[in-house]
Order: structure tokens, then sequence, then C-alpha cells
């Protein structure tokens, strides 16, 4: 026996989504920038990025990164807007 979700909550729901209803999800306050550099220029980039915003106040940090075909680093630096 297979049971199913009440069809017309869901199609509520989804409808408040599609219009866009504010998200109860917190909102993300980090501001993110994604560079595509050789290896050396994104070391560079890198350190530019802790210098100018410290981690300890501004929370920095590099979220992702992939190494590209020609030696090309790929990262996305992040931090907070303010170092309230």
């Amino acid at each position: 026996m297979r049971i199913e979700p009440p069809r017309e909550a869901l199609r509520r729901r989804l409808s408040k989504t599609r219009r866009g209803a504010p998200s109860t999800a917190a909102p993300d306050l980090f501001v993110r920038e994604t560079f595509t550099l050789p290896r050396e220029a994104a070391r560079s980039k890198a350190r530019e990025w802790f210098e100018s915003f410290p981690k300890a106040a501004y929370w920095t940090s590099i979220e992702s990164w992939r190494e590209l075909p020609e030696n090309r680093i790929e990262f996305t630096m992040r931090r907070l807007p303010t170092a309230d």
C-alpha cells in the first residue's frame, strides 16, 4: 500500500515558494568572489584577501578550489561584509 502526501497542501507550499515568498532559512551573509588565475597569481590573490580582510574579523576563507588545465586554479574566496 502506497501513501501519498496531500496534494493540495503540497500545491500551496510550492506556489508560495514560486511567488517569491520569503524563505524561512537564514540569509547567507557572506561576500563571495570567484577567481581563475595561474597558480602563483592565485596564491598572491588569496594572500591579498587574507591581508585585506583578516580571518579573525571577517571569517575569511577559501571556500572551494580546483585545478584546471594549464596550471590554472579556480577558487572562491568568502568573507563577511564587515568586521562588526
